[in-house]
């Protein structure tokens, strides 16, 4: 019996960097772009004499930290600690605006946000009649609370009886922890809930392992559904009860 749904954030109830070309409508730079921008402003504000081109390296090398972080030891780092990864290839102390640019940083994508994925809105409102739902995403750049917020301006916090974001939780998919954390939540057996997301590695092996059952999300990015060892595909968010109707049944 299926009791409780967890969903991924990116690319599973948002669209990943459709936020993008509204920055571009405004004529603001990328992300990145932005994120470097402001690094290498408070830096070079407090030493002048570090040039442009260090900052880069230290940029990318903080990000290339970040990514092994995350992908190889399952857990993401805050911004604040990114960020300092920078400070500590330049040998530098953090200087006086150092948390200013967290913020910065933290609250992009709240300020200018990204689109929802078309149909979400209205399968979670006829999934949340019969189920519990619940959130189990890694945050990258925006915080769980941030998240949040995001959710509350578009009316879906509503939806969800507990989050699980890897800032907050300290261990990222697909370690069986935040699966785990979730059950918990959500007062609901592994074995009794289905996981969403758009990750083979971390969405699908990730549940599956934990003892969930793993709905594969192509709707937005297909990332290699022939080869999935999901339970279910979904592609569309209009089939997604009628998914989750079918896997009652064979259970």
């Amino acid at each position: 019996m299926i009791k409780a749904i967890t969903f991924d954030f990116w690319d599973t109830l948002v669209i990943d960097d459709s936020d993008e070309p509204k920055r571009a409508a405004q004529g603001l730079p990328g992300k990145t772009k932005t994120r470097l921008q402001l690094l290498t402003a408070e830096i070079r504000h407090h030493h002048p004499r570090i040039e442009p081109e260090w900052v880069q390296e230290a940029f990318d090398y903080a990000n290339k930290r970040c990514r092994h972080y995350w992908k190889v030891e399952h857990f993401t780092p805050p911004v604040a600690s990114r960020l300092q990864e920078a400070y500590d290839f330049l040998q530098l102390d953090p200087t006086p605006g150092f948390h200013h640019v967290v913020r910065e940083i933290e609250e992009m994508e709240v300020n200018i946000p990204p689109d929802f994925t078309p149909g979400v809105h209205q399968a979670l409102a006829k999934l949340a009649q019969s189920y519990k739902l619940g959130i189990i995403s890694d945050t990258i750049h925006t915080p769980g609370r941030g998240l949040r917020q995001i959710l509350r301006a578009e009316g879906l916090l509503q939806y969800f009886e507990h989050s699980v974001f890897s800032d907050e939780a300290g261990v990222s998919k697909p370690a069986p922890a935040v699966f785990e954390q979730a059950s918990v939540g959500l007062g609901v057996p592994l074995n009794q809930i289905v996981h969403i997301g758009d990750r083979e590695s971390n969405d699908i092996a990730g549940a599956l392992a934990a003892g969930m059952l793993a709905i594969l999300y192509t709707g937005v990015i297909n990332r290699g559904s022939a080869n999935s060892q999901a339970t279910a595909i979904c592609q569309d968010y209009a089939e997604l009860p009628g998914i989750i109707e079918r896997l009652e049944m064979m259970l």
